[in-house]
């Protein structure tokens, strides 16, 4: 199981109310919300292994050097180099980054890179168990395989109670892309499509459903443009000019859309401790006591056996 840790925080964080407090008077809702979720997570779905994946650059420089309206609105005013994450929940982050060592919970994190590449290389070289990624963001969806190891998008979107499971044929039921090559295809769609929410412009025009259309016809989003250019009569007109139109964006996007799938991934426990799943019962304990976790902690401790 490789599960996105932004995604898991910052969704307990606007689920569960501030009112929920360290002994301090700090917000704790976020840290509550994500050993609780986590704990849920892990009963239900029974991995025989965890890694939670971290962002260490959330908006990457060879992304914004290639589209450099990526996240570009996300940028807070005042501090152009940091994401405008809300100031109650940014001192709770160290406790989950705290609590998950000291339960022996795997993380990992690639230097300049965000956590979607880190889950794209961890699942990318996994050859002897299948994998389940655990996120409320679509673009992983490009993850999608059958072989070497079945790997799945377990998309959280909806909530915990509403999750959906995606493979490459519930992904080609879902999107209407050719189910061999699912994954690429959903990212090739993407590309077309756009997302106003990561910055980018998508072409203009083309919609989900014609993306999908058009990948599904000519294979990849290059055999596309390469039909653009020579004038593919498959093309209609309108379409042919559109992906002209847009060829400054469509030459940078696919950089920014598709996930990297060969960072250099750094764990934070070694090889030999990341097995043996070593928990600091006292670190749990002063945890516990100092932010007021009470149930949650023991719920994930309980989940993790």
């Amino acid at each position: 199981m490789l599960v996105d840790a932004a995604g898991l925080w910052f969704r307990s964080y606007y689920a569960l109310p501030e009112s929920l407090t360290a002994p301090d008077g700090s917000p704790v809702n976020a840290v509550r919300g994500f050993c609780d979720t986590l704990a849920r997570l892990l009963t239900e779905r029974a991995p025989g292994r965890l890694v939670v994946c971290l962002d260490n650059d959330w908006r990457p420089e060879f992304r914004v050097r290639a589209l450099p309206s990526y996240k570009s609105h996300r940028v807070a005013e005042e501090t152009p180099e940091a994401e405008a994450v809300p100031d109650t929940l940014s001192p709770q982050i160290p406790v989950i980054l705290d609590l998950l060592t000291a339960l022996g919970v795997d993380t990992a994190e690639a230097a300049g890179y965000e956590a979607d590449d880190v889950i794209a290389t961890l699942a990318e070289v996994e050859r002897d168990d299948p994998v389940e990624v655990i996120t409320g963001d679509r673009d992983l969806f490009q993850l999608v395989r059958d072989e070497p190891t079945p790997t799945r998008v377990i998309y959280m979107g909806g909530g915990l109670d509403k999750l959906q499971d995606y493979g490459p044929a519930e992904l080609a039921e879902r999107y209407g892309v050719p189910k061999e090559g699912a994954g690429r295809a959903y990212a090739d769609m993407a590309v077309l499509r756009g997302d106003p929410s990561d910055g980018l412009a998508g072409v203009a025009g083309i919609g989900e459903k014609t993306a999908a259309k058009l990948v599904s016809r000519y294979g990849s989003l290059e055999n596309l443009l390469e039909a653009a250019a020579n004038g593919d009569a498959g093309l209609t007109p309108r379409n042919r000019a559109k992906l002209v139109e847009a060829s400054e964006y469509l030459a940078a996007a696919p950089s920014v859309v598709r996930a990297v799938t060969d960072t250099p991934v750094e764990h934070g426990l070694s090889t030999d401790t990341r097995h043996a799943e070593p928990v600091d019962t006292a670190r749990i304990s002063e945890l516990q006591r100092t932010w007021g976790l009470g149930s949650p902690v023991d719920r994930l401790l309980d989940a993790l056996g």
